[in-house]
């Protein structure tokens, strides 16, 4: 039985969410060995409902472990966990970064530049019209469209970037088998087939609403920049502006009319210091190495495209792979700004990202 495997199987044992995972870990579990009564007692100890404790001991050994793993893979949803190699960089620089996150589609669009597009439910017309045009730029540009998938402005957001041929993941707080709103089931198809849909709850995990706020750290968390389109004063889409505000990441937001209760909570994100976006441009002029002209052929990336700092990392990438760890221990810049660059460098076409956070040079 394989670490990754006996902590899948964990999860998705009723009652066993982030932190009672987070004390397993730190108790010492091994996901791939046994629990023994010691380590049960210790959760107890640690205020683990008792009732939790039970079902873990009823539930988990390797008979339940493998029952699990064939089920998913009979419905083809992959799993990746905190551990694995192929589990998003930028997520894990959160607080709280999801153990397990379930994945049906493109994995690979989780690790790619990513920008978190969010608004209201009810958007006007204006609203509606912004998101998908917005979305369907940015798109173009080779970068990936994070949403949620709720109705209004998220779908918008996502239909933009199909429209545009260009990639989106959407971030649900169900289970990522469990399509709401249920009206959505045609998008939700598309999504499945064209990008991703990701969820960190358990497969059949039904829709309740402490779980919609939850998933929005994560849709912040994929993502370089969140752009809130529109937003009331009190809206969740805030709440996903102000998880990408804690994680250290941009903040764009869409003006809108004093008068639209609608525009009330952008508007006011914009007094507090969200940079006010009325184009694309905007938004691509804070991350100048990122950008790229829309469906941009590789050959026609030329050296002198390359900023001094990827310049630099290009020359200690080769033929043969090389870890990000190697990179950040040769070159003197912050942790962030390395990646910032690798993700420049695989935009231009110039490196690739293989499993296991290598990079390779490109062609």
């Amino acid at each position: 039985m394989e670490e990754r495997d006996g902590l899948i199987a964990m999860h998705q044992i009723q009652g066993i969410g982030w932190h009672t995972l987070h004390k397993l870990l730190e108790a010492g579990w091994n996901p791939a060995g046994e629990l023994t009564s010691d380590l049960l007692q210790h959760l107890r100890d640690l205020r683990v409902p008792g009732s939790t404790v039970e079902r873990i001991r009823g539930k988990w050994n390797p008979s339940f472990v493998r029952r699990v793993k064939e089920e998913l893979k009979r419905r083809r949803i992959a799993a990746v966990t905190y551990f694995d190699p192929e589990y998003p960089e930028y997520l894990k620089e959160i607080a709280q970064p999801p153990w397990v996150l379930y994945i049906k589609g493109d994995l690979s669009l989780l690790s790619g530049v990513c920008l978190a597009v969010v608004g209201t439910r009810n958007p006007t017309h204006y609203g509606r019209r912004v998101a998908r045009k917005m979305a369907a730029e940015i798109a173009s540009r080779g970068w990936v469209v994070v949403s949620g998938m709720a109705a209004g402005v998220d779908s918008e957001a996502h239909r933009g970037a199909l429209e545009a041929n260009g990639k989106t993941v959407a971030v649900l707080g169900t289970g990522v088998d469990v399509v709401y709103p249920k009206h959505l089931r045609g998008l939700y198809a598309e999504l499945a087939e064209k990008g991703a849909v990701c969820s960190e709850m358990p497969p059949g995990t039904a829709p309740r609403p402490g779980l919609f706020p939850q998933r929005n750290r994560i849709i912040s968390g994929l993502s370089v920049g969140t752009l809130v389109v529109e937003a009331a004063e009190r809206s969740g889409a805030l709440i996903t502006a102000d998880f990408s505000m804690e994680q250290g990441r941009e903040v764009f937001a869409v003006p809108g009319p004093v008068t639209s209760e609608k525009s009330a909570g952008t508007n006011r994100l914009i007094q507090q210091g969200a940079k006010c976006v009325t184009g694309v441009q905007d938004i691509l002029e804070e991350f100048p190495s990122l950008d790229q002209s829309p469906r941009a052929p590789a050959e026609s990336t030329e050296p002198s495209d390359l900023s001094p700092e990827e310049g630099l990392l290009l020359s200690f990438i080769r033929d043969e792979p090389v870890h990000i760890d190697e990179l950040r221990e040769q070159i003197s810049l912050p942790p962030g700004e390395i990646h910032r660059h690798l993700l420049s460098l695989q935009l231009k076409k110039r490196i690739r990202q293989l499993p296991g956070s290598r990079f390779v040079r490109e062609g």
